[in-house]
């Protein structure tokens, strides 16, 4: 079914609430995350505190962390990805497959050793489920979105209200 596609192994509110412990039993060992609206509001220069600790808090348990974002902006993906010493790629141009293969590629490691992190259902979750990446939804960090990300909401507010009506979501709507 194509709307599979766009159904999340998981969903929780934010990254900080991704429970390590248990993508450790999973044998994860890669963290591929979207940048704006997940890691940071889309429109904030750096990262937050909470956010450093976050990625101190992942490397600490072993896991090797990837940005993979549609940004089209290399300075500020490459400054910001700069900050937490993590890798990343710009203009990645999910939901292609190309980006999710690269980041695995570049933590030398198997698809099934890595998650998927993002906020949109569209690029993140349909990515990764195309690359056969286990995926896990957040809710938006930010109400607010950049202009193509808005157009991106619409239309999975829409594929949302379809998967909720064929009883396929286990979440309430929080974004």
């Amino acid at each position: 079914m194509l709307l599979k596609r766009f159904l999340p192994d998981l969903h929780v509110k934010s990254i900080y609430d991704i429970d390590f412990t248990l993508l450790k039993q999973r044998g994860v060992k890669g963290i591929i995350t979207d940048l704006d609206n997940t890691l940071i509001e889309w429109d904030r220069p750096d990262a937050t505190e909470e956010l450093v600790e976050w990625v101190e808090e992942a490397k600490r348990n072993g896991f090797q962390v990837v940005i993979v974002s549609n940004n089209t902006s290399s300075d500020r993906v490459s400054r910001f990805s700069a900050s937490l010493q993590v890798p990343f790629i710009s203009r990645a141009k999910k939901p292609t497959r190309k980006p999710f293969l690269k980041a695995v590629e570049m933590m030398g490691l198997d698809t099934r050793e890595v998650v998927v992190v993002g906020d949109q259902i569209l690029t993140d979750v349909l990515g990764g489920n195309r690359t056969g990446i286990y995926t896990i939804l957040v809710v938006p960090v930010a109400s607010t979105d950049g202009f193509f990300t808005r157009i991106n909401r619409m239309v999975e507010r829409r594929v949302l209200r379809i998967m909720r009506k064929k009883g396929m979501l286990n979440w309430e709507d929080e974004s």
